[in-house]
């Protein structure tokens, strides 16, 4: 009994459909299926999700927002057309936008999840009747049905526990069950959605709760690169990664999967496979539990740029009881979340993604560390780029430090930053981003070439 997911790759058009249904069809196991809203046909095409928000942000304006509207309907009757199933959805989605947008019975944040859900939920209904063209026996069910709970916060939906009970209930049901990905409903019958990328959570969460035998997660790869291919020309393929070392590529760049999107699979110890739906032959890459340990343990070299570095100095500040808890309350206070802290005898450096650090955020943090914390020194550094080396037994296999700052020494790039310990399967690197190809590219050649 497995769980399938699709992205918005593979629901892009009718003809990326067409190829769900020979996949569902070629495997009788792959009874939960679970869609994101489609995606972008071509290089600079729009997303069904950005799409709606666009929608969305004009009508709640009091705008015309109709050309919009208009090219969502045009994409659903494109798709629809093309796998000759009936058009009466269309209407069905073109009602629910003007219901959610006409409605005054929630906050604008309420009405905006609901609407960013539409392009979910009616490629679920698609796909649903696509299957059922083919002769399956496939039902459209509804996150609410289905069991999906999770907490009152629109747009950054957390699971709650019941889910996991109630959609065990599913194995009950005949046929395959089709759900549409990226949001639920709080225990008041509230629709709420995850942060963008939350259908991978919707796919796990599903293959947890049904206590599936394998989660198969399709996108338009063939396995998990090493490293970025737009960086490194042709990298070398990952066959098999553990859940720790994904879910660190995963936050430091790697775009294949969301990196909340695999903690309900890793709780229940459910196998996970990324495919491609454009090759669904190739083995793709497998990500486990656990793995046989080896010599190369390095399996992938992840970067992402848009960083800022907060450094303060302050003479003794080891004996300064609280002082890193005050600094880290200051940016709580301010709004602002960190992604990571290290530290010296008298240093501290607070990195920050540069989306929540504006002109007007760092004169007030400024202003208030001066005033609450007297530092000798206070600084900010912008345009860092943040590298992280993966791999299963990195702290206990010698010289990967070593060979790590000597690839970035022959790169030219200097190391503006160093995290290591915090983790036991990651070393990070902080530089400045211009650096970061040459970076990237140098690492590769001395832990994969």
């Amino acid at each position: 009994m497995n769980v399938v997911k699709f992205g918005g790759s593979s629901v892009a058009n009718g003809n990326q459909i067409k190829k769900i249904g020979a996949i569902i069809q070629g495997e009788p196991e792959r009874k939960f299926v679970v869609v994101s809203a489609p995606g972008k046909r071509y290089k600079n095409d729009l997303k069904m999700t950005d799409l709606l928000i666009e929608t969305g942000e004009l009508a709640f304006q009091n705008k015309r927002y109709t050309e919009k509207l208009d090219l969502v309907l045009d994409r659903f009757s494109e798709i629809v057309k093309e796998l000759n199933i009936s058009t009466t959805i269309l209407d069905d989605i073109k009602n629910s936008i003007q219901s959610i947008i006409n409605s005054d019975d929630e906050s604008r944040g309420l009405k905006m999840d609901a609407l960013k859900s539409i392009g979910e939920d009616s490629c679920a209904k698609v796909v649903s009747e696509y299957l059922k063209t083919l002769g399956l026996n496939a039902h459209y069910v509804n996150p609410k049905d289905a069991g999906i709970i999770v907490s009152n916060e629109p747009g950054h939906a957390q699971i709650l526990p019941d889910s996991f009970s109630k959609l065990y209930g599913l194995r009950q049901r005949e046929g395959i069950i089709v759900i549409p990905g990226f949001f639920g409903f709080t225990k008041n019958n509230r629709l709420i959605t995850f942060s963008r990328g939350g259908s991978d959570i919707t796919g796990s969460l599903v293959a947890a709760g049904v206590k599936a035998d394998l989660y198969e997660n399709f996108t338009d790869v063939d396995s998990v690169y090493s490293v970025n291919p737009a960086i490194v020309e042709n990298p070398r393929e990952i066959k098999t990664l553990t859940y720790k070392e994904m879910r660190e590529l995963s936050y430091a760049g790697f775009s294949v999967f969301h990196d909340e999107a695999l903690i309900p699979a890793f709780q229940q110890k459910i196998p996970v496979c990324i495919k491609n739906t454009n090759n669904p032959k190739a083995s793709g890459t497998m990500i486990v539990a656990n793995k046989k340990p080896s010599k190369k343990c390095v399996v992938g070299i992840a970067s992402d740029a848009g960083f800022s570095s907060l450094y303060v100095s302050k003479y003794l500040m080891n004996r300064e009881l609280g002082f890193g808890r005050k600094l880290l309350q200051i940016l709580e206070e301010e709004s602002i979340s960190f992604e990571h802290a290290p530290s010296g005898i008298d240093d501290m450096s607070v990195i920050i993604r540069d989306t929540q650090l504006t002109a007007s955020k760092e004169e007030a943090i400024k202003n208030r560390i001066k005033k609450e914390l007297q530092p000798d020194m206070i600084m900010f550094n912008r345009n860092l780029a943040m590298i992280m080396i993966v791999g299963e037994g990195i702290m206990s296999t010698v010289g990967i430090a070593q060979k790590a700052t000597t690839a970035l020494t022959d790169a030219n790039v200097n190391i503006e930053m160093i995290n290591q310990g915090s983790s036991d399967v990651s070393m990070m690197f902080g530089i400045q981003s211009e650096g970061l190809n040459r970076a990237i590219q140098s690492l590769y050649k001395v832990f994969f070439e």
